[in-house]
């Protein structure tokens, strides 16, 4: 299908071919998804993205459509605020929103397809997944570390340093030891900043893996008496 024009029809056979697998684990998914990609190269980038639309709202794996969008330069360079929104949409859980922030939101935020006020306003959504999406988006910013996505990363993790439900501390535990890779000082200057504010499980995996590489150090061993 190297000009497909019909989304409904590309989104229907990719569904049947997800649904004929024997075993749908990620690498069998995967393998689909590449296959369709070299089919659709030549698409045209609103008929992928209706496709990826189509299948995100038949209970496709997240991952499957977010992929096609990436991996289809023409359908990834169209994204913009508004069809970012309808892409994350259906975020109900942390995988879907994980998925979404790393394969799309953050890439497409890298590229300035999205700002960082319309990042913020994620932030201080009322949805716990929105709020979520946010802090992961930061990853690929850490991953590519200019200065501009150091002071981007960190306005948002500001955000988040008095945040106490779970999911969030668990992302925010993720975002800081992400942009400490290339950004030690930065994020250890954040902490001494914020060290009375933010959850002790941040402060405990990110010194971790700061001093020892984990986010969370190894349990000593009883000594021997022998």
């Amino acid at each position: 299908m190297p000009h497909a024009s019909d989304a409904s029809r590309l989104a229907h056979e990719i569904q049947a071919r997800l649904a004929s697998l024997p075993v749908a684990n990620t690498p069998a998914l995967r393998r689909v998804r590449r296959e369709f990609s070299r089919q659709i190269a030549g698409a045209r980038p609103e008929v992928v993205v209706e496709a990826a639309l189509l299948l995100l709202h038949s209970g496709a794996p997240d991952f499957v459509p977010y992929e096609l969008i990436l991996h289809h330069k023409p359908a990834f360079a169209s994204l913009g605020p508004r069809n970012l929104a309808q892409l994350g949409a259906t975020m109900n859980g942390w995988s879907s929103v994980d998925s979404f922030a790393t394969i799309l939101a953050g890439p497409a935020w890298c590229d300035g397809k999205i700002s960082d006020n319309r990042v913020q306003a994620w932030a201080r959504s009322n949805s716990v997944w929105c709020r979520r999406a946010a802090l992961v988006s930061t990853v690929a910013r850490s991953r590519r570390g200019t200065a501009a996505d150091v002071r981007s990363t960190l306005a948002i993790c500001s955000l988040f340093v008095a945040e106490r439900e779970d999911l969030l501390v668990k992302a925010l535990s993720w975002a800081l030891p992400e942009l400490s890779k290339k950004h030690s000082v930065k994020v250890l200057a954040f902490l001494a900043r914020h060290r009375t504010t933010l959850a002790p499980r941040v402060l405990r995996e990110v010194e971790s893996k700061l001093t020892t590489g984990r986010k969370n150090p190894p349990r000593s061993r009883p000594s021997s008496n022998t």
